[in-house]
């Protein structure tokens, strides 16, 4: 199939990827199959991944052991939640190596890491790395080109995660403990591994923020998860692609885990532990829940994305002076380096989507040949 003359544009040559863009059978005949890695069976890959994740589980269990001092700073009525952390290792260490096992996935990962040791790059990787994890895992810049309330409902929900996790995982494991030396308070002492870090006044502003820091993470992640739940009720776009188990469940597991979390303040503050058994119930199984639901949901792009900072450190490293900015075919304006193209279009070609061509346009481009081709050739009626 070719791509017909057009007005405006030139008819495109062979090599064009528009004379193919609705032909996706495969290669014509006697043409050989484009090279690419040796695949990987399915059965090896599993077998990697469950030995990848036996072996992490195994590792956290053993920090678990030795950073709580042999069970000693350990609290038993956080084993629940311990155990489920130790299959949340399991699971992310064997969907990681599954997905790291994918052509496109080991690419980005060769790029990132050749990026950050390669000795031309060395004087932009130290500088450019702190940067990159500041801008794209910190505060996602790039959301903010969609747009600034999502930006800013995301940075609510990362930021109360993140906080949430940082107390609740070391508690959960023993390696941090609260204790007071008089018994009832009001002076207490962070330990750390068993040692002291730190004594504190829990009457103070300080204490306050100490022992109400998971309140507070419950409040900023109810803010970001209700403007996604509400967006995700209201735009037709969001509404038209969502799926319930994976674009809602993880919303509503947030918005339950926080609002048991707060009641449980609630209920200890102002109603003297009245309903406090069912609510700390209630608030240990939706954790559980979520914990393990991880790897295997929505939320398993928490761990994927600092693997794309290496291909970002890739593409700023590519900038140099002396590097050619690849423009696109049709309209000319500029796409990105040779390198970060070549790179794409070695992808494709691992996949065998022989749409490696492609990658030498610009995104509008893409669409408005693959609209002509479609219009051509399949809806030449509506013309």
């Amino acid at each position: 199939m070719t791509e017909p003359p057009q007005t405006v544009e030139p008819t495109p040559g062979p090599g064009d990827p528009a004379a193919g863009a609705l032909a996706t059978d495969g290669p014509a005949p006697g043409e050989p199959p484009a090279a690419g890695p040796t695949p990987q069976t399915p059965a090896a890959v599993r077998r990697r991944a469950s030995l990848a994740g036996a072996v992490v589980s195994a590792l956290l269990v053993i920090a678990i052991v030795f950073g709580s001092r042999l069970l000693r700073d350990f609290d038993s009525a956080l084993l629940p939640y311990a155990v489920a952390t130790v299959f949340l290792a399991f699971g992310v260490a064997y969907r990681y190596t599954v997905w790291v096992s994918a052509p496109g996935a080991r690419r980005l990962f060769k790029q990132g890491r050749r990026s950050f040791f390669s000795a031309a790059n060395f004087r932009k990787a130290p500088t450019a790395l702190p940067k990159m994890i500041a801008t794209y895992l910190g505060f996602q810049k790039f959301l903010g080109a969609r747009s600034h309330a999502r930006w800013a409902a995301h940075q609510l929900v990362f930021w109360g995660c993140l906080l949430a996790a940082a107390i609740t995982f070391p508690l959960t494991w023993g390696w941090f403990t609260f204790t007071s030396s008089t018994g009832s308070g009001p002076g207490y002492e962070m330990r750390i591994w068993g040692f002291k870090v730190l004594g504190f006044d829990s009457l103070s502003f300080f204490g306050w923020i100490m022992f109400h820091g998971l309140d507070i993470a419950a409040v900023l992640v109810i803010a970001g998860a209700s403007y996604f739940l509400w967006r995700r009720m209201k735009d037709r776009g969001a509404i038209t692609g969502q799926r319930f188990a994976y674009d809602l469940v993880p919303l509503i597991c947030l918005v339950v885990i926080s609002v048991t979390g707060l009641l449980l303040t609630f209920s200890s503050i102002f109603l003297h532990g009245g309903g406090y058994e069912f609510l700390a119930v209630l608030h240990m199984v939706s954790v559980v829940f979520t914990l393990i639901y991880i790897p295997f949901g929505k939320f398993f792009h928490i761990v994927q994305r600092p693997a794309a900072v290496g291909m970002q450190l890739f593409k700023y490293t590519s900038r140099r002076k002396d590097e050619a900015v690849l423009a696109c075919r049709r309209c000319h304006e500029p796409i990105d380096t040779a390198p970060y193209v070549e790179n794409l279009q070695g992808t494709m070609r691992d996949l065998d989507l022989r749409f490696d061509t492609w990658a030498e346009y610009c995104p509008r481009c893409k669409r408005v040949l693959r609209g002509t081709a479609y219009l051509d050739h399949v809806k030449k009626g509506f013309k």
